[in-house]
């Protein structure tokens, strides 16, 4: 089980977020990582089209990876959404996204930030981590399924 002590925190992590399509999802994010990291909304938003308008970060069975790198930012942090409803993402599979786990990095992180994506990514290719986020009762369930504590209330 992959530890995310520290990338998330508690305000970070959210389930049964409704959004209509990326761009009210970049919203949110930005909005989340604005509240939590003290950053600029609109800078994180720009940041994440931005990103998205170089090619879809949505990678398959759902699941995608939105990332930016931000000025400014200490170190990487990530934005956990699990979506009530699945949408549209351009994902290589053309399957709707209903998990969102996004990066956030300073703008200086060439090898952190690939060493994040890889990390992030190699657990959420597992289907029986997805399923797992997929069926996680709440937002504190969530995040404390993704920090390890999931023998405490994860279910």
């Amino acid at each position: 089980m992959t530890d995310f002590h520290d990338l998330v925190v508690p305000e970070t992590v959210v389930s049964g977020v409704t959004a209509g399509n990326k761009k009210q999802l970049f919203q949110q994010l930005a909005d989340m990582a604005a509240r939590a990291y003290g950053l600029s909304a609109d800078e994180v938003y720009d940041r994440l089209n931005e990103r998205e308008r170089l090619g879809s970060t949505g990678f398959g069975n759902g699941i995608a990876i939105p990332h930016a790198k931000i000025p400014g930012l200490a170190h990487v942090c990530g934005l956990v959404v699990r979506l009530e409803t699945p949408i549209a993402f351009d994902s290589v599979d053309e399957v709707p996204v209903d998990i969102i786990f996004s990066l956030l990095s300073p703008t200086d992180s060439g090898a952190e930030h690939l060493k994040m994506l890889a990390r992030v990514s190699r657990y959420l290719r597992s289907g029986q981590n997805a399923a797992r986020i997929r069926g996680a009762g709440s937002s504190e369930a969530l995040h404390a399924l993704l920090v390890g504590d999931e023998a405490r209330d994860a279910a």
